[in-house]
């Protein structure tokens, strides 16, 4: 097998890949015949530099064309990819370039001062330079296997230090799975994932997963907004979209949502979106956000199906094959073999379960009908005086309330429950902070679920610690 052989080069060459949002305004359509003369220029490029099949190749690019071409370049001459949020700072590349020992980094020039302080000893190029696609020799594509490796993938380090995940060139085309039954990208579509290079989600929804379905993928190369997300929507007719759980919530409180008619896909993952949001994009848009849910190790493992009912709080069921199961409040991948993007190993060498269970540690429940609600993860569960307290629900009470903006919910420790509720909240504009606030707040939980699941204690803050990737670290606010 071979990704850009198979999927770009097999394309029709005049069809559109890629349409770029450049910075500085610009818009570019790319066609699939662009990007495989450039990437397998670009590989020969990375060969000419001594990059042999199995040699990592790191990445520091925006979301932006020159990040996708060197990742089809590293698929097409067998190099494992390792994609950096830009975000990082010179401490978090340093520690990434010690676990992977890079033979070549791909940088874009405005993030070349953190990459220097992470004192990389291997070779660095820099894009935008037209010279890196002027390999005279186009690189062949390598015949591949399943299992040998393609993509690293660091965690997101929501509980602990970040781990390098190695995902096998399965990976690649197991995105059909999810990209058909969750996603839903369609032939013509153009689908827009807003993640920032360096998570797993961006690679594989970005552009893997809609060119495995004949659709386009659009590259934003700027900062979240909400109000441009709206107008980037409605101006390039985008008709799939994938942003992260937050992304959902500060639009829903803070812009004021219009009919977007070539919209038709709305999709969330990364943590629990709350019911809430839900509404509120479906009452003012006329589509419900599908939920979903999947490890860096994992890939894509579940999602609220298309074209049916979306149930508000459900990360949906699982996908079509996958042997997924609640054991003991659990959620549980009973057979890796079922799960097509399953993991390869981790960087430091440890291979990943072989025959036995693959345990997530996060906490749900199971319906009826087979779908799922997530209730926390499994060290971020709540025990107050007896009662099993998993932090989502609490959150997505606070987060009706209209003065509340975003919410994290914690464990206190308390002389005789044992531990009590803490809720972190976030004020929309507008709200002040107080006891008269936080008193309304804890009644309102209390309508909104079991009174005793309310948070005894009410902090405000104007923001909450998070990921680059956006994922509210609970951990920190345990500490803190």
């Amino acid at each position: 097998m071979n990704f850009a052989r198979d999927v770009v080069d097999g394309a029709p060459p005049d069809r559109t890949a890629l349409v770029e949002l450049a910075r500085d305004g610009s818009r570019r359509e790319w066609s699939f015949a662009e990007v495989a003369d450039r990437s397998a220029r670009l590989g020969g490029t990375l060969t000419r530099h001594g990059v042999v099949r199995g040699d990592v190749v790191m990445t520091v690019i925006g979301n932006r064309p020159e990040w996708v071409l060197t990742m089809v370049a590293c698929f097409r001459i067998g190099a494992v990819a390792l994609a950096c949020n830009e975000q990082l700072r010179g401490a978090d590349l340093a520690q990434r370039i010690a676990k992977a020992s890079p033979k070549l980094i791909v940088a874009d020039e405005r993030n070349l001062t953190e990459l220097s302080g992470a004192c990389p000893e291997g070779t660095v190029l820099t894009v935008p330079d037209e010279r890196l696609f002027e390999a005279p020799e186009p690189a062949p594509a390598a015949e591949l296997e399943p299992h040998d490796p393609c993509l690293i993938t660091f965690t997101s380090g929501t509980t602990g230090e970040p781990t390098g995940v190695v995902h096998g060139q399965r990976y690649l085309p197991g995105q059909r799975l999810q990209a058909e039954h969750w996603l839903d990208a369609q032939p013509g579509d153009l689908v827009w994932c807003t993640a920032s290079t360096g998570w797993s989600k961006s690679a594989r929804n970005t552009f893997i997963a809609p060119w495995l379905r004949g659709a386009t993928a659009l590259l934003h190369d700027e900062r979240f907004d909400a109000a441009q997300r709206l107008e980037v929507l409605a101006s390039e007719e985008v008709n799939v979209l994938c942003m992260a759980p937050t992304e959902y919530r500060v639009i829903a409180k803070r812009v004021q949502l219009r009919p977007l008619p070539a919209l038709r896909s709305l999709v969330a993952a990364g943590e629990a979106l709350n019911p809430e949001v839900i509404r509120t994009f479906t009452e003012e848009i006329g589509l419900a956000i599908r939920d979903g849910y999947g490890q860096t190790e994992t890939g894509q493992l579940t999602g609220n199906p298309p074209g049916e009912p979306v149930r508000p709080g459900s990360m949906g069921r699982a996908l079509p094959g996958v042997d997924l199961r609640a054991q003991d409040g659990e959620l549980v991948l009973a057979d890796p073999a079922t799960d097509p993007t399953f993991f390869v190993g981790y960087l430091d060498g440890t291979p990943a379960p072989a025959g036995r269970p693959w345990r997530t540690g996060d906490r749900v429940s199971l319906d009826d009908d087979g779908y799922l609600y997530f209730e926390g993860r499994s060290d971020d569960l709540i025990i107050s005086a007896g009662y099993r307290i998993g932090p989502f629900e609490v959150e997505s009470a606070l987060v009706s309330h209209e003065a509340v903006a975003e919410a994290a919910v914690v464990a206190a420790p308390d002389e005789e429950r044992g531990a009590v509720v803490r809720a972190v909240v976030v004020l929309r504009d507008g709200f002040a902070p107080g006891q008269a606030l936080a008193t309304e707040l804890q009644e309102h939980v209390k309508q909104h679920t079991a009174p005793y699941k309310y948070p005894r204690i009410v902090e405000f803050t104007d923001e909450l610690p998070k990921t680059a990737s956006g994922k509210i670290q609970r951990a920190r606010l345990r500490r803190r």
